[in-house]
């Protein structure tokens, strides 16, 4: 099928490469977690992606718990060969919502890349990513119940989500890694200290998920604009609390002038830095309408220069971000 235009590629690891849109396309918010869902939406907010060149799609197994990646597989149904499909098994919840932990046992990973090919009717996954580290199992006994998925043809591509340094080598070690995913944007950039050098000195590619800072970097909210059941509003996410909030979107005003400059939204000018910090990051922006797609796929096409970059590094200074981007940070692993 033709695109209405296609966008760049970028090539996500060097040992086992994998090559996707620029862009990506987190898909969690369609089921849970930001207020009110409509899988009709979320499905023709996917098929917009798909025709505007964005093919690389993110998804796990505990969004909805489980409904995500049904929704994800009855969007790409006749269109599995345009896409690159990412998925992700460790956080492990019963369909009630109930929350069990995080399992990395050899037998929960093969049963959970089962589940995970059933609900997104598909017969291979692009990339599959542990969702966080297990503390009680090595991660070289994960990766390799991983490496034998890669075998046995049921997964193509190796990913680690919120890892650290140390366990990202010995996860590389046991299997090629090609991506790993953690936050990363203008707000969060604790990963450059460490987990950047380690991850480019690998030739492990970066996806960072919530590149808007949660949607905060957009404009669009404010005190008490995030909708009901909107888990945003809740304490497990400090930046989103009371001064912290009127602290953070001080910082997004600084933003938006300079967008505003510039000819683009805050949302554009904010997406084209971390698109900007190399050919080795692609981010997911999640979204579940078309209008904010099309708004982040036209970011794109902003290009920064090195003025552009040091004026956005004053507005937003790293550590002037004020709350923890978690309330329990206790899942990360450092």
């Amino acid at each position: 099928m033709t695109t209405d235009h296609a966008i760049a590629t970028r090539t996500l690891g060097t040992a086992s490469p994998l090559t996707v849109s620029t862009l990506g396309l987190g898909c969690m918010g369609m089921s849970e977690f930001y207020g009110t869902t409509d899988e009709a939406a979320g499905i023709a907010t996917i098929r917009r992606a798909l025709d505007l060149g964005v093919t690389f799609l993110d998804t796990a197994d505990m969004y909805g718990p489980f409904t995500n990646e049904q929704l994800v597989g009855k969007a790409v149904a006749g269109r599995r060969e345009e896409v690159r499909l990412a998925t992700k098994f460790g956080n492990e919840r019963l369909p009630d919502g109930t929350r069990v932990g995080i399992n990395g046992r050899p037998e929960y990973v093969r049963a959970a890349c089962d589940a995970s090919l059933r609900r997104l009717g598909v017969d291979h996954i692009d990339l599959y990513y542990q969702h966080r580290v297990d503390p009680k199992v090595p991660i070289e006994e994960t990766v390799g119940a991983m490496a034998e998925l890669v075998a046995a043809g049921k997964v193509l591509h190796l990913g680690l989500s919120e890892a650290g340094p140390e366990n990202i080598r010995k996860a590389h070690a046991t299997h090629p890694i090609t991506a790993l995913q953690t936050e990363y944007s203008l707000f969060t950039r604790d990963l450059e200290d460490a987990i950047l050098p380690t991850i480019r000195e690998l030739g492990i590619g970066l996806v960072p998920y919530s590149p808007l800072g949660r949607g905060i970097l957009t404009g669009a909210i404010s005190a008490g604009s995030l909708e009901p059941g909107d888990s945003r509003a809740g304490a497990y996410f400090p930046r989103f609390q009371g001064e912290a909030l009127e602290a953070n979107l001080a910082l997004v005003a600084k933003v938006r002038e300079l967008a505003e400059a510039k000819g683009v939204t805050p949302g554009q000018l904010a997406l084209a830095w971390v698109l900007a910090q190399g050919e080795d990051v692609v981010p997911i922006p999640g979204t579940k309408r078309v209008k904010y797609l099309e708004e982040n796929v036209a970011a794109v096409s902003v290009t920064l220069d090195a003025g552009d970059l040091a004026a956005l590094e004053r507005a937003v200074p790293r550590g002037a971000v004020a709350g923890a981007r978690y309330g329990d940070m206790s899942s990360i692993d450092e």
